[in-house]
C-alpha cells in the first residue's frame, strides 16, 4: 500500500471509530439506566429451583446420545456499548431472560442497550466425533454468536432455534460470548412484547430464553427427520448423507425393522392405533445410519373437513370431533417466557385436561419443544399461532371490529417489504421447525387484523408447506376469500354462528376476570371482560356461556371454542390459574360437566 494509500486508510479507520463512538454516546443517553422488572410473584417450582436448571435433554423427538447442557450461570452485561465490553460485572441465570425473576437480574434493559453473555467450558473427554454442533433454542431478538473470540453467525428472530457448527473453532478451554440487540423491531417476530406494558401487552422479553447445549455428531449425520403419519402408514424423509438407514419400530406387534438407501421410506403399521386426546399412542422408533443413531416418535392421525349432518365439521381421525380448548399464552410469573422447569408445562397441560379440554390455542408464541412433547404424549390438540410482527393499530384492530367492520381488501395492508419478506420466511420455518408433532393440528397465521397482509396468498403458503393440516388464515376478522374454517372471537355478544359452508371455530370467547389480590401483579389494575368478585359467581358464569350460547351453536356448524385463558397474565386476571400458578379458579368436577355438554 501506498503512502497517500496509507493515510486515506488511516483517515478512514479514525473516522469510522469516531462516529461508533459517537453513535454509542448517543445511545446511552438515548438508553437510560435498565428498568427493575415488573411481577414479584413466585411460583412453587421457582422458590425450590437449583442453580442448574432446563437439564433435560431438549430435542425429545430428535435425540442422540451425545449432550453437553450450558444452562446455568452465565457472566453478563448490559451495555450502551456496540463492542464486546472487557467486565462482565453480573452473573444471570441461563436460559431465563433478564427480566425474569429467575434469571437473577429482573431488570428491563434500555431500549438501545445490548445484551452480552460469557461462558468459560472444557469439553468432556471422548466427546468430540466429527463435528461439534452448538445449539440455541430462543435468542430475542438479534444473536451474534463469537467462539474463542471467532464471530460465528448472527441469527435474528427471537422464537426459533438455531445452530452453528463450531468444530473448528473449538480448543481445550472454550469460550462462548453471545452478544443481543432486542429493540423490539416489528420487523420481526415481537408477539405481545411492548416495553409500555399494561392490559393486553406484557413486559418484554430479550436475549437467550431457552436451552443452550452442544452435541457431537459424525459426518453423515441425521440432520432432520420429516414424518407424514396416514391412518395406516408412516413416511419419513431423512436428511442425512449416509449410504444406508435402518429403522426399529416398536409396535403392539413387535418390532418392524426396515433397512433402505435413499432420503424416504414408507412403512405400513398393522392393527394401527390411532393418536386422539382420548388415547394419544406414539409409536417410538430408531433411525440409524453408518456413523448415527437417534430416537424419535410418530402418531397415527389425520384431521381434515367432511360435511356430517348438513353442516361442515372438524374431523379428527375420519369422525367428527368438537375441539374444547383453551386459550394459552404460554407466560409464567417468574420466568416469563419460561416456567422454573419442564413441571410447570406438565402442570398446565395435565389441568386443563382434568378440567375437561381436549385443545390448547398456543397464543402468539412458540414453545420449547418439550412443550410439544407433552402434549403429543399427554394428549392434548394444539392450535398453533404463527407469532405476529409489523405494526398494531388500536382504531383498526379494535375499535372498528367492535363497531361492525370486519372486511377490507388485505392486498394493501403493511407495504414494507422487509416485514413481509420476514413473515413469510418465519411462518414456513415454524411449520417447517414444528411439523412432526401429531398434537398440532392446526395453523393460524394472523390473529385480529394484527401484521395482516395479503392473507390469501399466505393461506396459499402455509398450504403448500402443509396440507396434512387445518389452516385459519385470519383468526377472529378481517376475513378474505382462503380458510379452511371461519374464525369468530366474541367478548360482548352473544354466541351465534353461521359458517357458510365452512366449519365454525370460536377462536377466542370470555376472558372473564376474577381477581385474587394475593396472587396478582397489579393490585390498581385488571383487564378482562367482565368481573366477578367470587369463586362461585365466577363458576356460575362460565357454566351459563357455555350451557346456554356454545353448546347450543355446535348443531349450527361451531365445531371448536377456545376460552380466555389458562392463566393470569400480568394486569389480565382473567385465567382459571392465577399467573403463579398457585389457586385454580374454578371447581375441576363443574368443568368436566361442561365438558360432557360439548359433543358431536
Amino acid at each position: 500500500m501506498g503512502e497517500k494509500r496509507r493515510k486515506e486508510f488511516s483517515e478512514k479507520s479514525k473516522a469510522a471509530l469516531f462516529a461508533s463512538n459517537f453513535f454509542d454516546q448517543v445511545a446511552r443517553a438515548v438508553a437510560g439506566p435498565p428498568k427493575a422488572g415488573y411481577c414479584d410473584l413466585m411460583t412453587a417450582d421457582g422458590e425450590t429451583m437449583c442453580d442448574l436448571p432446563w437439564q433435560e435433554y431438549p430435542r425429545p423427538q430428535l435425540k442422540r446420545d451425545s449432550y453437553l447442557n450450558l444452562n446455568g450461570k452465565w457472566e453478563f452485561a448490559i451495555s450502551s456499548g456496540r463492542q464486546i465490553p472487557e467486565s462482565f460485572p453480573m452473573q444471570i441465570l441461563v436460559p431465563f431472560p433478564p427480566e425474569s425473576l429467575l434469571s437473577g437480574i429482573h431488570k428491563v434493559p434500555g431500549r438501545y442497550q445490548y445484551l452480552y453473555y460469557r461462558r468459560k467450558f472444557m469439553l468432556p473427554e471422548g466427546f468430540v466425533k466429527d463435528k461439534v454442533l452448538l445449539h440455541f433454542g430462543a435468542a430475542d431478538q438479534i444473536a451474534t454468536v463469537y467462539v474463542n473470540g471467532r464471530e460465528m453467525t448472527t441469527h435474528a428472530g427471537g422464537y426459533l432455534p438455531f445452530s452453528i457448527d463450531s468444530t473448528d473453532s473449538l480448543e481445550e478451554e472454550n469460550t462462548i460470548i453471545v452478544k443481543v440487540k432486542d429493540h423490539l423491531s416489528h420487523a420481526l417476530p415481537y408477539g405481545k412484547q411492548r416495553r409500555k406494558r399494561g392490559g393486553m401487552w406484557y413486559t418484554p422479553v430479550s436475549g437467550i430464553w431457552q436451552t443452550v447445549w452442544l452435541e457431537s455428531v459424525s459426518d453423515d449425520y441425521i440432520r432432520r427427520l420429516k414424518i407424514i403419519p396416514s391412518l395406516d402408514s408412516v413416511t419419513i424423509r431423512v436428511d442425512s448423507a449416509a449410504s444406508w438407514k435402518e429403522i426399529w419400530i416398536k409396535t403392539e406387534d413387535g418390532i418392524v425393522r426396515k433397512r433402505f438407501e435413499g432420503r424416504e421410506i414408507k412403512i405400513a403399521i398393522e392393527h394401527p392405533r390411532l393418536w386422539s386426546p382420548e388415547d394419544p399412542y406414539l409409536y417410538e422408533f430408531e433411525m440409524k445410519t453408518p456413523g448415527d443413531a437417534v430416537t424419535s416418535y410418530f402418531a397415527l392421525r389425520t384431521i381434515s373437513v367432511m360435511e356430517s349432518g348438513g353442516v361442515s365439521r372438524l374431523c379428527l381421525n375420519g369422525k367428527p370431533y368438537f375441539f374444547h380448548g383453551v386459550l394459552d399464552q404460554g407466560y409464567h410469573s417468574d420466568g416469563i417466557f419460561l416456567p422454573a422447569s419442564i413441571k410447570g408445562y406438565r402442570r398446565d397441560i395435565e389441568t386443563m385436561k382434568e378440567l375437561g379440554f381436549n385443545t390448547l390455542r398456543k397464543h402468539i408464541k412458540i414453545e420449547p419443544a418439550w412443550y410439544y412433547y407433552l402434549c403429543d404424549k399427554l394428549g392434548m390438540v394444539v392450535f398453533q399461532d404463527m407469532v405476529n410482527m409489523g405494526h398494531y393499530s388500536y382504531f383498526r384492530n379494535s375499535v372498528l371490529p367492535a363497531l361492525g367492520y370486519t372486511g377490507g381488501n388485505d392486498t394493501r395492508q403493511f407495504r414494507t417489504k422487509a416485514v413481509k419478506r420476514n413473515f413469510e420466511k418465519h411462518m414456513s420455518r415454524t411449520i417447517r421447525h414444528l411439523y412432526n408433532h401429531p398434537s398440532i393440528c392446526c395453523w393460524t397465521i394472523f390473529n385480529e387484523g394484527w401484521g395482516q397482509f395479503d392473507s390469501d396468498r399466505m393461506y396459499e403458503a402455509a398450504k403448500k408447506s402443509d396440507n396434512g393440516r387445518i389452516v385459519i388464515s385470519r383468526s377472529g376478522w378481517f376475513h378474505q376469500k382462503s380458510s379452511d374454517v371461519l374464525s369468530r372471537h366474541v367478548y360482548f355478544d352473544k354466541i351465534a354462528v353461521s359458517g357458510g359452508g365452512r366449519p365454525v371455530v370460536l377462536s377466542e370467547f370470555g376472558g372473564y376476570s376474577y381477581k385474587l389480590q394475593d396472587h396478582s401483579c397489579n393490585s390498581k389494575k385488571t383487564y378482562g371482560y367482565r368481573f366477578f368478585q367470587g369463586e362461585q359467581e365466577f363458576q356460575n358464569a362460565l357454566n351459563e356461556v357455555y350451557l346456554n350460547e356454545v353448546a347450543g351453536q355446535i348443531k349450527n356448524g361451531l365445531c371448536a371454542s377456545i376460552y380466555t385463558q389458562v392463566s393470569d397474565v400480568e394486569d389480565e386476571t382473567n385465567g382459571f390459574f392465577t399467573y403463579d400458578r398457585k389457586v385454580l379458579k374454578v371447581k375441576p368436577e363443574e368443568m368436566k360437566k361442561i365438558a360432557a355438554w360439548l359433543k358431536i
